[in-house]
């Protein structure tokens, strides 16, 4: 296969993957015309025949297409250069999708999902809860989806349940809604000493990666939330965010608001200008901490439960999370 057929075969998947709904050809056509990539309605149609050969692609007639796991695994494997930057693009876009409305508690929220044998489910929630009560979680909600469910372009397999965790770019998607722009600027491991945040010890940019940050270090072993959650000494993950100097206090009031509604995920508010624990902040902006929204599976890969994370897998309603008390009760009904 050429490069420019693979090229524009990578285009029409990450079309779909990104597409809550099937597409018809039409529809897909307008989102490639967008892209600037040159195609024709015969083209497209001539594409989706051929991806449909492959399995990366399913017909559900008059309704179009939607993206297979295998080919959601085929862009996994995308040659990396083209992925650079590719993850900032993608909290962009969905902070500026998401409709959660603070003032009616109601709309979509962004969610990581988390693939878990649902024989160990029982076995797990408790540590997972261990990490919510201890404060170190993404707010105190999450979601539970069974097998063969969607979640964005992610279907659960069989014989796993999927746990959501609200995303923690879903505080840019709040923070636009009230007028402030919000730009991300790394996934860090953050060291804590006697449960107070003390330092960096790792950082990855979201413009120099094709891979989620805390997703690499939970895969890598890095993190510690058995000692955070036992005596306080520990390594969580967190996100690094710069706000306008002008929107500090502003951001400073969500934060309650954000608590009542169990989306509570500010850590730390800088200064105008000033260092936060020793990053540089750009002059004309304060920096903000955010708890990772995986933290609270991270804990799993610690005690030897293998899990599958997908960081930013898609939208949410905000009706269907509940608060993390209630996991014993939703999982008997599994």
């Amino acid at each position: 296969m050429s490069e420019k057929t693979e090229r524009k075969e990578l285009a029409i998947l990450r079309i779909l993957k990104n597409a809550e709904t099937p597409l018809s050809s039409s529809k897909l056509l307008e989102n490639l015309h967008a892209m600037g990539q040159e195609f024709s309605e015969r083209t497209v149609r001539y594409y989706f025949q051929v991806l449909d050969e492959k399995g990366l692609t399913e017909n559900h007639g008059k309704k179009g297409r939607v993206i297979t796991e295998l080919g959601i695994r085929e862009l996994a494997r995308a040659k990396v250069f083209d992925k650079v930057g590719f993850l900032g693009a993608k909290i962009d876009q969905l902070t500026y999708r998401m409709t959660f409305d603070l003032n009616k508690k109601s709309g979509t929220v962004i969610t990581n999902i988390s693939f878990i044998e649902t024989e160990m489910l029982s076995r797990a929630a408790p540590m997972i809860c261990q990490v919510y009560e201890a404060g170190y979680s993404m707010g105190t909600l999450m979601a539970l989806f069974k097998s063969g469910e969607r979640v964005g372009g992610t279907i659960v397999p069989a014989g796993m349940t999927g746990f959501g965790t609200v995303c923690a770019i879903t505080l840019n998607g709040v923070l636009l809604a009230h007028g402030i722009p919000t730009h991300s600027s790394f996934g860090g491991l953050l060291e804590l000493r006697n449960h107070k945040p003390s330092r960096f010890v790792e950082i990855i940019r979201y413009d120099g990666t094709s891979l989620d940050p805390l997703e690499v270090f939970i895969r890598s072993g890095m993190t510690d939330y058995a000692g955070a959650i036992k005596n306080g000494n520990g390594r969580i993950g967190v996100g690094f965010r710069e706000v306008p100097t002008d929107s500090r206090e502003s951001v400073i009031g969500l934060i309650e608001k954000l608590k009542d509604v169990g989306l509570g995920g500010i850590l730390l508010v800088g200064w105008p200008g000033q260092p936060l624990l020793e990053i540089p902040v750009t002059e004309g902006r304060t920096g903000v901490v955010v708890i990772g929204g995986l933290n609270p599976v991270a804990i799993l890969e610690e005690t030897g439960i293998k899990i599958q994370s997908r960081a930013m897998a898609g939208m949410v309603e905000y009706e269907k999370l509940f608060h993390y008390k209630e996991m014993s009760d939703r999982i008997a009904l599994f």
